[in-house]
């Protein structure tokens, strides 16, 4: 399986949650940005598998850019 693009946000609780654009309403939560990470791996695992069940196309990993803007 090839890696999808993820996204890492801080919660207001001072949590992460992670999410793909890849895989819309795939996301995971955890307390530190790592344990996110690795709740997320798991759920794409799961996500793909739930896909191939149900005999849905699994979406390809697209390229992502990444820039960092700053609010003046």
């Amino acid at each position: 399986m090839s890696g999808y693009a993820v996204v890492i946000e801080r919660a207001e609780d001072g949590g992460y949650g992670v999410w793909s654009p890849d895989l819309p309403g795939c996301v995971a939560l955890g307390d530190t940005p790592a344990e996110a990470v690795e709740e997320m791996r798991a759920a794409i695992r799961l996500h793909v598998e739930l896909l191939q069940e149900r005999g849905e196309p699994v979406p390809e990993p697209t390229a992502v850019g990444v820039d960092m803007v700053a609010a003046a």
